[in-house]
């Protein structure tokens, strides 16, 4: 899908990946979008500064894990463009923590993580369908195809994020609705700042390269006008994968030994 005249919205728009693609969004034409943040303030901003460049802009103060706020964020999103063309379900949360992370740490991971993207695809699907078009971006992280080593409750919500945007893309893409899932490894963020606070961050560091908002953004927009349904920024990302198809007991023996490493 070519974003030039597109409507879209962005989840998790206040910084970081949600803000870089909002502004790739506008700067690749498209018609209106819709900046959506639990902080508010900060969509808000966003937003601004993309009416101060001519982009017609929306900012929203709204919980990705509450559905009803999520369907009113999409009818803001239909009513003031006339139409949703796109969703950036970006938003999402990291913990730091292992098996024993408290059950309220694993469950508002699987809302923000997983359920997001299932309240947004509900809430916008029926419009998109009787358009016969549209389009789904999910966050889902590197961590979502291998694995993210000292964070549990992410690797796993993550790998669930990349199974339904798989579903979603082969139950209606011929329907006219592409979906793209996008698998960064390290990008500077206030997520991966905060991860630096322990182990996963390390890793994180240590695995390669670590990409701008902005570079992710730019690989967004080319990849919706490509097709891809992968959205692999870190190209190395791909070479990790076939090695874990292909070789999975010597993957994780290689992973095995880098958790041991990091250790404090």
């Amino acid at each position: 899908m070519e974003v030039e005249g597109a409507s879209v919205v962005v989840t998790g728009g206040a910084s970081g990946i949600g803000a870089a693609i909002a502004r790739a969004m506008a700067a690749a034409g498209a018609r209106g979008v819709l900046v959506a943040d639990l902080d508010g303030g900060g969509a808000t901003a966003v937003a601004d500064e993309l009416a101060a460049a001519g982009i017609e802009a929306i900012g929203r103060a709204v919980d990705v894990a509450d559905p009803e706020a999520v369907t009113a964020m999409v009818t803001t999103a239909e009513s003031a463009f006339d139409g949703l063309d796109i969703v950036v379900s970006n938003a999402g949360i990291g913990t730091g923590e292992g098996v024993d992370a408290p059950l309220e740490q694993w469950q508002r991971s699987y809302e923000v993580n997983v359920l997001a993207h299932v309240h947004a695809a509900r809430a916008a699907l029926p419009g998109m369908l009787d358009r016969g078009s549209g389009a789904f971006v999910h966050t889902c992280s590197a961590a979502g195809l291998l694995t993210m080593i000292g964070d549990a409750p992410y690797t796993v919500t993550k790998h669930a994020a990349v199974a339904f945007a798989e579903w979603l893309a082969i139950t209606y893409g011929g329907r006219g609705i592409q979906v793209a899932a996008l698998c960064p490894q390290g990008v500077e963020t206030a997520l991966l700042r905060e991860a630096d606070q322990g182990i996963a961050g390390r890793a994180v560091r240590a695995a390669g390269p670590v990409l701008t908002p902005g570079e992710v953004a730019d690989d967004v927009v080319a990849a919706l006008g490509d097709g891809r349904f992968l959205v692999l920024p870190h190209p190395e990302v791909a070479e990790h994968l076939r090695g874990k198809a292909t070789a999975p007991d010597r993957w994780i023996a290689a992973l095995q030994r880098t958790a041991d490493a990091l250790q404090p």
